[in-house]
């Protein structure tokens, strides 16, 4: 006598409901990465009194949209730039240059002041305006 169970196992496997997870789950990550903001990071800075001594000298040279040089808000011509940066970092140990060229000097005039501040051991900056 064959006795024949009711309930049958299926071997089958619905795929439905693991779907709708994985969607449920990319459209989580999606908004999660829109809400992180790449470009900015946490830094704990570290803290530091406000007297911390004499400060390095700093010079300004501007470069002007006609070719002028200026060192210090004063007009120095392009062969005496070296002289007068010189002269005003006398001494110092971590003197350094803030460069402020306008965007339609050429960069030839702008590497100019680059190679002096390298061939002295000067620390350069380029300024920038913000956007």
């Amino acid at each position: 006598m064959a006795i024949r169970s009711k309930n049958k196992v299926t071997t089958n496997f619905n795929m439905s409901s693991m779907t709708d997870i994985v969607f449920l789950l990319l459209i989580f990550f999606i908004i999660a990465s829109t809400l992180v903001s790449p470009k900015s990071l946490d830094v704990l800075l570290p803290k530091a009194s406000p007297n911390n001594g004499p400060r390095p000298q700093t010079v300004s040279v501007s470069i002007a949209s006609d070719l002028t040089y200026h060192v210090n808000e004063n007009q120095v011509a392009e062969q005496d730039v070296e002289k007068q940066l010189l002269a005003l970092v006398e001494g110092e140990e971590d003197a350094g240059i803030i460069l402020k060229a306008d965007k339609s000097v050429p960069i030839e005039n702008v590497v100019v002041i680059m190679d002096i501040a390298n061939r002295n051991q000067l620390k350069l900056v380029l300024a920038t305006s913000p956007k």
